[in-house]
């Protein structure tokens, strides 16, 4: 009786360990400071950005190195944290494309990455190329090879990675990436994720407001979180591997008119302000009225008198969020980047709090 007690324990333990959601922080700080967020309910760190020097990956210098030992060490205090590096970003892949285009290329790259990962204790690569196969980065090269390119590149990383390190990519959240940029088939056996970059789907290239993290789409605005999920899942991408983002920074336009409180309306786009200075900088004594579209579960500030708008996550839509990923099964939910949130009583506190079923302010209902 003990021996099947033991058993039934042992599946249970499993099928907790299994259903673990993930929670992944992008991070660009220099790791002085990271210790006031709260790391217990951090799954992975991914630091952000390493580059390619040639056709191996690089460090910007010396204080780029320094911060990976001071994440890395951070394992010391929390075993189970994964820290990953990422290559690339918004303007960091210049020369992914013909670099990535030749077997010699990937091999190289392949080698350079896993010095790093065994010199700085690290435990796996994130990709952020922006992007193969269609436009990205205004200037960078691109074209139809890189969907073949990319595959062959995630196949030669997991041949030299095995089980002992971790392989991931972030994808656009924009049906145009989806449909295009990947083969999803050939391309997920070799990650163990994608994360979703579900924000800037309203991006500063827009002339018109909207949301910019949607979770779901409405008649005025098809991109969102789910459209993005419900593609994938059309594509047997598995669910599991799918990690849904959300932004700890809100974008901003002005000359926006006072019609319909400033969304979905002409606008130019000036810049992103950090969640952290969010209560200061859209109070109600600085003019601004907050808003939450019923539909698309986003909010959205709009200040009548100056004409500005912006869009961005809060504490109601993380918890909108962390609750449709337990619904649909995901991964788990990343961010763009730990830094911009508050300390104590942020946007990662929230996550963590729903995700430990501690309860919630607000009522979600889909």
């Amino acid at each position: 009786m003990k021996q099947i007690y033991l058993i039934i324990a042992l599946l249970i333990t499993f099928h907790f360990a299994r259903a673990q959601k993930e929670v992944l922080a992008y991070y660009t700080g220099d790791g002085t400071e990271i210790r006031q967020y709260p790391l217990r309910g951090v799954t992975h760190i991914i630091y952000s950005f390493l580059h390619l020097r040639g056709d191996s990956l690089a460090f910007s210098g010396e204080k780029q190195e320094a911060i990976l030992r001071r994440l890395t060490d951070l394992k010391k205090e929390f075993p189970k944290l994964k820290i990953m590096v990422a290559l690339g970003g918004w303007g960091g892949c210049a020369t992914c494309s013909p670099v990535f285009s030749t077997e010699q290329g990937r091999q190289r790259f392949t080698a350079s990455v896993v010095d790093i990962l065994k010199r700085f204790r690290a435990d796996g690569l994130d990709i952020d190329w922006e992007y193969p196969t269609i436009e990205g980065y205004p200037g960078h090269a691109y074209g139809p090879a890189d969907r073949d390119n990319f595959t062959a590149l995630l196949r030669t990383l997991r041949k030299a990675f095995g089980k002992k390190y971790e392989l991931s990519f972030a994808a656009g959240g924009f049906e145009k990436f989806v449909v295009e940029a990947v083969d999803w088939a050939a391309a997920m056996p070799y990650v163990d994720r994608v994360n979703l970059m579900t924000y800037d789907l309203i991006s500063g290239y827009s002339t018109q407001t909207g949301h910019h993290t949607a979770l779901f789409s409405n008649p005025r605005q098809v991109e969102s979180t789910d459209h993005c999920v419900q593609l994938l899942k059309a594509r047997k991408v598995p669910a599991r591997k799918l990690i849904i983002g959300a932004a700890f920074y809100a974008r901003t336009w002005r000359e926006v008119p006072n019609r319909d409180s400033g969304l979905y309306q002409p606008g130019v786009f000036t810049h992103f302000i950090a969640y952290r200075d969010h209560e200061r900088i859209f109070a109600d004594s600085a003019g601004f009225r907050p808003f939450f579209d019923e539909k698309s579960r986003a909010n959205w500030f709009f200040n009548a008198k100056s004409g500005v708008f912006a869009t961005g996550d809060d504490l109601r839509s993380i918890r909108e969020k962390v609750a449709y990923l337990k619904k649909e099964g995901l991964g788990g939910i990343m961010f763009w980047e730990l830094s911009l949130d508050k300390p104590k009583g942020g946007l990662l506190d929230e996550i963590i709090t729903v995700l430990n079923h501690k309860g919630t302010k607000n009522k979600t209902v889909f």
